[in-house]
Parts: structure tokens; sequence; C-alpha cells
């Protein structure tokens, strides 16, 4: 990255994470471009070489939040993307409590942006904000099981509608239930009462 695109992204981020501080302070509906610049320390001129309103800067809050999601995650987790190939099938499930309380976690620690991404955002721009984790975690997982290309779409749809009215729920509810209990129901309703399931009740 040379010094000019540095820049750029270190502006974006700035803006990002004005966003996000003005977000706790006020609806999105009722933030200008010009409280967003002000607080960023920028001029109206440069968000507008970033984004052509505010909510093209939300779509990118959300990705720059999501990109921060695996620091959540040891070295370990990083690094499963390269050992998909050698992975027995039953480690690709990423629906276990060492993934998905992290996960849950960080929702919560940024329920504000999540929610009003879920209230502005509809599904087709949901999809493109998490499509690089369709890419880099999902594809390659259904891939081992032998999954075409075309059913994997539908398969990450069922699944992914899922979880995420599961998630928004809890998020309604200002995540007031407990995050283990988020697990517990999220693998109920994927698992059911199959053997793999791993909060399968004794």
């Amino acid at each position: 990255m040379n010094k000019n695109e540095s820049k750029y992204f270190n502006t974006a981020i700035k803006m990002n994470k004005a966003l996000i501080y003005l977000l706790g302070k006020k609806d999105f509906e009722y933030i200008s471009i010009k409280e967003i610049c002000s607080e960023a320390k920028v001029n109206r001129s440069t968000f507008y070489l970033h984004y052509e309103n505010t909510r093209d800067l939300l779509e990118e809050t959300v990705k720059y939040i999501t990109n921060g999601f695996l620091e959540y995650f040891d070295v370990s987790f990083n690094d499963v993307k390269d050992r998909y190939s050698s992975l027995e099938l039953k480690e690709l499930c990423f629906l276990t409590p060492e993934y998905l309380v992290p996960y849950l976690k960080y929702i919560k620690e940024n329920q504000v942006v999540f929610k009003t991404a879920l209230k502005i955002f509809d599904a087709s721009r949901a999809g493109r904000i998490y499509g690089q984790l369709f890419k880099y975690v999902f594809d390659p997982v259904l891939e081992r099981f032998n999954v075409t290309q075309n059913e994997r779409e539908y398969v990450m749809k069922f699944y992914l509608s899922g979880i995420m009215a599961i998630v928004t729920e809890w998020l309604n509810k200002n995540c007031s239930d407990e995050i283990e209990y988020i697990c517990e129901v999220i693998n109920r309703c994927v698992f059911g009462t199959m053997e793999n399931n791993p909060y399968k009740r004794k």
C-alpha cells in the first residue's frame, strides 16, 4: 500500500469511527454528513470522495466492524481457512461455543451499529457486506461436503437467514438474554437432536 492509499484508508477509518460514536448519541436518520465530518475532522469534499451518502458510510462501517471480528479468535482460527483441505469433516463446524460465543459477544459489544444496519439494509445489501465471509469461510466448507456451487447459495441462505433471525430477535431485546443461551438456541435450531449437537442434553 502506497502513501496515498494509506491516507485514503486511514481517513475512511476516521469516518467509520465517527459514525460509531455518533450512533451512540442519536438515531442514524438524524446524523448529518456535517456532524460526521466534524467528528472525523475531515471536510465535506473528503466525505464525498469516499461515499455518496450516509448509508454508504454505514455499509462500510459494518464491514469495518466485521473485519475486526477475527481479532476475537486465537491464532488457530485465523489459520483454519488455510487448513480446510486437511481438516476432518467433523472439525468443519463453526457453530460450537468456541466460535459462537466470541461472535455473539462481538455483536453485543457493537449492537448499536448492527441494529442500525439490520434496520436500514435489505437482504441484498447485507449480502454484499458479508460477501467476504461467504467466500473465505462458508464456500470452502461446503466444498468439502461436496455441495455444488448452485446448491451452496440455497444452503447458505437457509442457514444464515435462520441464524440472523435469531440474532435479530436477540438484538431487538437489547441482547438481554445470556450469550450461552443464544448459542443453545442456534444449535437446537440447526442440529435439532442430532448426535453432533454440542448442546444436546444428556
